[in-house]
């Protein structure tokens, strides 16, 4: 099916606009953010970096915040609107990726490109067999340079455009 919506971009948070991991003197630059007792390093460039993407994509969050991203994360980033967010279910048992149905769902037959830093087997399995474009961008929670170098990974040139462009993969 042809399309000529803008692909999606999921977004992780946490170990992608908020960073962990690094060691003390090498801290990121960043703004700190209490969200329920939990203190966040939200990365100096996440906020550019978004509205940058916000152009030739559709942005979801794709986050266990769920609703809680739009709460906590619209005034630190200034986001002009909340975002579109996706919800998990827990399924005993299962073999994939704990995000995989509900990005499908969400997706359905749109290309879309997956911000992360838990990508696993299944994940890169699963974006292999889609039959829409799908690019996985893994990120590292504790590189400074985290949110620039993703931005430039998932930017247009990375080959994601509209489905009507690029029939299939």
């Amino acid at each position: 099916m042809r399309n000529n919506q803008k692909p999606l971009l999921f977004v992780d948070i946490d170990g992608v606009l908020s960073l962990f991991g690094f060691q003390s003197d090498r801290r990121p630059q960043g703004t700190w953010l209490n969200v329920e007792g939990i203190v966040h390093l939200i990365s100096a460039s996440a906020s550019e970096h978004l509205h940058r993407l916000a152009g030739p994509f559709d942005l979801v969050w794709c986050s266990g915040w769920e609703e809680k991203a739009n709460e906590h994360l619209l005034g630190a980033l200034v986001l002009p609107t909340a975002l579109p967010f996706l919800t998990f279910t827990a399924k005993e048992g299962a073999t994939r990726h704990w995000k995989l149905a509900a990005i499908e769902a969400h997706a359905g037959d749109r290309p879309l490109a997956w911000i992360d830093d838990a990508h696993d087997n299944s994940c890169r399995a699963w974006a292999a067999e889609r039959p829409a474009r799908t690019l996985l961008v893994s990120t590292d929670p504790a590189a400074q340079r985290s949110s620039a170098s993703t931005c430039a990974r998932v930017s247009p040139a990375a080959g994601l455009t509209p489905a009507a462009d690029h029939p299939g993969r």
